[in-house]
């Protein structure tokens, strides 16, 4: 189960940075006319949510083991 939940974090953390490439992609594109860099904007907040909830839970349940620096 860890090594899924694990898998599932670097996946949504791939995908958050994902819409970030494509919002600078369509900002650098549509010159302003447009709302597919507000629309992939949006969903990299909503996702980065998700990615931050997903860490809590993981860290709450076991199956993420936080350390300090060095540690």
């Amino acid at each position: 189960m860890e090594t899924i939940y694990k898998s599932a974090l670097v996946i949504l953390l791939l995908v958050v940075l994902f819409n970030l490439g494509q919002a600078l992609y369509f900002m650098m594109t549509d010159k302003g006319s447009g709302k597919r860099t507000v629309w992939a904007l949006t969903r990299r907040i909503g996702l980065s949510l998700l990615l931050i909830l997903m860490v809590v839970l993981g860290i709450l349940m076991g199956w993420l083991q936080p350390h300090g620096i060095g540690g």
